[in-house]
């Protein structure tokens, strides 16, 4: 369902180039990615090649300059295309926000020329899948309390630790990841096959199927020198210019879920009957749609108008953590809504609304808690 043209101004498609990327991406996801969007989740696995699709578009680097092999394009770019592939399967959409936020964009902006040119050509195609590695198993949100050490011996790092919850895990050829070295948060480059790393086996999860997760072992692992990322001790810095566009991939992908589920309702509510006349035309019907389309426009109101300020060299971590506590929530209760509106048929598998309703609560977990947004919403306020 597109869009009414009297809510589409310039703020959802800035530019040509914006209402282009959408058109196309939304071809694509209407078409290849929701044809293979149920079987995935009753799989449970990854749709590798799907990726690799996404790396011929150019997609997988579509925050990264062009000089460099990506699309060069801006964090609406990446919201748009968030947006228009969670309609149609949010756990594919978590997989490749992990490839391409997560692991590519990170990467490039904290990396060096020649680290660019050892990873860059394989992951900006798909040929290799890349994951981000910062939750601990005993410390969760608490990423300053994190266990996993690193310490010198000549030119090498020695890494000892475990990383969890970590989405692409169990396919990753690649991951960065975080670890204290002399105390100080710092970031990490891990090819698969490294002598001392290893992935546990899946994780089985409730919803976002279609990308799987594991965790990351480090058992006195060595890595040679080349292996940081960035500066000793700069890994904070890191962590937080990415954890910005990371929330807001996950906000617009909690746009995409609103969408898809109001559209199923309002089409069900339309042709189905009860009683001699169409659901609509019930007063409950009509507030669970309602209330959902209104949630739905919110959303994306302030998802892309935060998306407009955020760049580079442009932070807005106090928007960042507003869209994405609100959107997570909001696109949880419309999924909701959508399930109880289709009630019986809302609750199996043929609408998917359960699919998108399990899919839904991730957001309020993965990238940051609802708890983590409240309390840096809080503090940034009343640091002022």
């Amino acid at each position: 369902m597109a869009v009414p043209s009297s809510l589409t101004p310039r703020l959802y498609d800035p530019t040509e180039e914006h209402a282009l990327l959408r058109e196309t991406v939304r071809q694509l996801a209407r078409g290849e990615v929701e044809a293979q969007a149920m079987a995935h989740d009753e799989s449970g696995t990854l749709n590798r090649p799907l990726l690799a699709k996404l790396g011929e578009l150019g997609l997988l680097g579509v925050t990264i300059p062009e000089a460099a092999g990506g699309a060069g394009l801006d964090a609406v770019a990446s919201v748009i295309v968030h947006e228009e592939l969670a309609y149609a399967d949010p756990g594919f959409t978590l997989a490749y926000l992990a490839h391409a936020l997560l692991f590519v964009n990170n990467f490039y902006y904290a990396g060096a020329p020649a680290q660019h040119a050892r990873y860059l050509p394989k992951t900006l195609t798909g040929e290799w899948v890349g994951a981000m590695g910062m939750s601990e198993p005993a410390v969760g949100t608490d990423v300053l309390g994190m266990q996993t050490v690193a310490r010198r011996d000549g030119d090498h790092y020695v890494i000892d630790g475990r990383k969890t919850f970590i989405t692409n895990g169990p396919e990753a050829d690649v991951a960065c990841f975080y670890a204290k070295l002399d105390d100080k948060i710092t970031t990490f480059l891990v090819e698969r096959g490294t002598p001392g790393f290893s992935t546990s086996p899946k994780i089985p999860k409730m919803g976002m199927r279609a990308s799987t997760m594991c965790e990351l072992i480090f058992e006195g692992c060595r890595l040679p020198a080349a292996n940081l990322l960035g500066r000793e001790g700069g890994g904070i810095t890191n962590m937080m210019r990415n954890l910005e566009i990371e929330r807001l991939g996950l906000a617009a992908m909690s746009l995409g879920i609103g969408q898809r589920c109001l559209d199923v309702m309002v089409s069900y509510a339309s042709e189905r009957h009860a009683f001699g006349k169409p659901l609509h035309e019930f007063g409950q019907i009509q507030r669970y749609i309602g209330e959902s389309y209104a949630k739905v426009e919110a959303m994306r109101a302030l998802v892309y108008g935060v998306a407009a300020t955020v760049s580079p060299t442009s932070r807005n971590r106090l928007g960042t953590d507003a869209a994405k506590l609100f959107c997570a929530t909001a696109a949880k209760e419309v999924a909701d809504a959508a399930v109880q509106v289709l009630g019986g048929w809302g609750y199996c598998t043929e609408y998917r609304v359960e699919q998108f309703l399990r899919d839904a609560k991730l957001i309020e977990i993965g990238g940051g808690t609802i708890e983590a947004h409240q309390k840096n919403i809080c503090r940034d306020l009343t640091r002022g």
